[in-house]
């Protein structure tokens, strides 16, 4: 029962399948291949954004830190939420791959910026001068490190505040598959028809094996991407072997079906916390249960064999009731999750 994170499963068939096909004969190396053409025409299909540049790296990291790099100069200040990522959990790589970026924590609830909170901190920063550095760019996740979802207007209005201020806005997509199958609208809605400059969009959550997509909507945003992508060593002799894997779920709407199978079983998961006499600390919009547990059915599930996270840290070992953080995946048995909730429950099985 490993609720510990979506990347603890691992890659879906049709990905399986994808890169054995790919490995069959010879093929030019470094991404000029016939597999990485199609999966970049797929994911433009996709977004519905023929123009957009595409390239393809191995890690959610470097996409973020990557692009982070280059849409902000040295002595750059990026502004994102407090538990966002960039800040929480890449080591400090965009500050590295920027010579010096500053990341600019924003507070908000449920792991969301609020278009007021984004506008004063951007009026601030702009009368630092030379002192306080330059303001650069905007980075925001979507589904959230809380499991919530920016809606359409959410991003939209992130997205004008961002452009007012001359800057452009990120969007680390990790988990964009769950957001977008939470919404009512396409990729396209939600990315550059919403305001978003530069898309993350994650494969390896969904499915893939290892294999993430920078989308520049704007081509001119990419000017000079690919050297740098080069110079961190991502890109890849065997660029089909990553190609592949996107390519393997952009086809059939296969990675809004795994999205969307993942959300539904998370939401399984909240409804039986609820009726174990646990509590949300925010709504389940994606494929991540935010929830605090008595103690004493804490202590059963870990008995029982279930594997998950304290939230926000192991420091909330010991408290009553204990704060937790619960995540599905594409592939995680709806066994495990009835076995878990019987646990949290009391119930033999």
């Amino acid at each position: 029962m490993n609720f510990a994170s979506d990347n603890a499963y691992g890659a879906h068939p049709a990905v399986v399948r994808a890169l054995a096909e790919c490995n069959d004969g010879a093929m030019m190396g470094y991404g000029d291949d016939p597999v990485t053409a199609r999966a970049e025409a797929a994911l433009r299909d996709l977004l519905q954004a023929p123009d957009a540049v595409i390239r393809f790296v191995a890690t959610g990291t470097a996409a973020n830190a990557l692009v982070c790099a280059q849409l902000c100069p040295a002595g750059g200040r990026i502004y994102c939420h407090e538990d966002a990522h960039i800040e929480t959990s890449e080591c400090g790589a965009p500050e590295f791959f920027t010579h010096g970026g500053k990341l600019v924590t924003l507070p908000g609830e449920g792991g969301k910026i609020a278009p007021h909170v984004l506008a004063d901190a951007l009026r601030i920063g702009a009368g630092g001068g030379l002192n306080g550095g330059r303001n650069a760019m905007v980075s925001i996740t979507n589904a959230t490190e809380w499991g919530t979802v920016y809606s359409i207007d959410d991003v939209a209005a992130l997205a004008e505040t961002a452009h007012r201020a001359g800057l452009p806005l990120h969007m680390d997509g990790a988990r964009f598959a769950n957001a977008v199958a939470a919404l009512e609208g396409s990729a396209a809605d939600l990315t550059w028809r919403a305001g978003v400059d530069v898309l993350c969009l994650g494969g390896t959550k969904n499915g893939a094996m290892a294999a993430e997509a920078v989308v520049f909507f704007d081509p001119a945003l990419a000017e000079g991407f690919d050297y740098r992508r080069k110079q961190s060593g991502h890109v890849f002799s065997k660029q089909r072997f990553l190609s592949a894997q996107m390519l393997a779920l952009a086809e059939d709407g296969l990675w809004l079906d795994l999205a969307r199978h993942a959300n539904g079983l998370a939401a399984r998961l909240a409804e039986g916390v609820l009726e174990a006499g646990g509590s949300l600390l925010v709504p389940v919009q994606s494929n991540a249960v935010f929830a605090t547990i008595p103690a004493a059915a804490h202590g059963r599930a870990q008995e029982a064999g279930a594997i998950y996270h304290l939230w926000p840290d192991k420091s909330a070992e010991g408290l009553d009731p204990v704060p937790i953080r619960l995540v599905t995946s594409w592939n995680t048995p709806h066994a495990d999750i009835e076995r878990f909730l019987a646990a949290l429950a009391g119930q033999q099985t």
